[in-house]
């Protein structure tokens, strides 16, 4: 499923059309999503201007003057920016038109074959955004100043569950999903299956390195097309090529020749090598 690369990809590349345009029109399918929109949606934010696109976690932020359009991805997602005589597609499930002064009309269009996705309104009216149910109980942003090892040492100490599955729970950092989770943890040399609770302030300082880095790179190099993800623009990420284990089972680990091992964890696919990662 697209994870924090590929939503902060998605961002950057719908951001500079939609900021400081109106919204001229909003369509939704018949066909619902995760959770359904207001029926009403259209005329909600028809007229209003588009101050900002943000990004919290995997949900995309498009803020207008009167309040907010949260879109998640889903599991096979994507938000593509195309003309408004772009021919529609099976599973295109929401439209939004907008136009900035004298530039022709711009359509971000959501295409989510699965349906897991989902377009959510927060209005002004009902409070403070970080407060809205999808939103209050993530974790920090793995680029934030007070996101550190001595962070992560705090809000998972105790914990008796494995590291990469604390991670994916994204109530201590969010955005980390099962391929930058495996690569992180890689690149910190910690085996996926340790208990949380059990690293050394030493080692979470060298994952929350890892984290920034591996998602860093990974947002560079457009995120990873695993199956139906694709930026804005139509295009590819390549992170996925570059890999140090996730998705190369057997094959001979990139540092130290060992076979990249696989095992499950909560239904989840784990890529480690028994050599770097102790």
């Amino acid at each position: 499923m697209p994870e924090l690369p590929e939503v902060e990809v998605t961002r950057r590349g719908i951001a500079p059309h939609l900021e400081g345009s109106v919204i001229e029109d909003a369509r939704l399918s018949s066909k619902p999503l995760r959770w359904p929109a207001p029926s009403d949606l259209a005329s909600r934010v028809r007229g209003r201007r588009v101050l900002r696109v943000d990004r919290r976690g995997k949900y995309l932020l498009i803020e207008t003057d009167n309040g907010w359009l949260i879109v998640h991805l889903g599991m096979s997602g994507s938000l593509r920016v195309v003309t408004p005589a772009t021919p529609l597609g099976p599973w295109d499930h929401f439209e939004l038109y907008a136009r900035k002064g004298d530039e022709p009309t711009c359509v971000l269009r959501l295409t989510d074959p699965r349906r897991f996705g989902a377009v959510v309104w927060h209005a002004r009216g009902d409070g403070p955004l970080e407060r809205h149910k999808l939103l209050a109980t993530l974790g920090v942003e793995p680029f934030a100043p007070e996101f550190d090892g001595a962070y992560l040492a705090e809000r998972l100490r105790g914990r008796r569950v494995a590291i990469k599955q604390a991670l994916l729970a994204g109530d201590a950092v969010v955005g980390v999903g099962n391929i930058y989770a495996s690569e992180a943890l890689f690149r910190a040399g910690i085996r996926p299956q340790t208990a949380a609770g059990r690293l050394s302030l030493a080692r979470y300082e060298r994952l929350a390195d890892a984290i920034r880095q591996t998602l860093a790179e990974a947002i560079e190099k457009g995120g990873s097309s695993l199956r139906d993800f694709v930026g804005s623009d139509g295009q590819p990420g390549y992170f996925q090529l570059e890999t140090f284990v996730y998705g190369r089972a057997e094959s001979p680990c990139r540092i130290c020749g060992t076979p990249i091992r696989a095992i499950r964890q909560a239904q989840r696919t784990t890529y480690w090598c028994a050599h770097c990662q102790r």
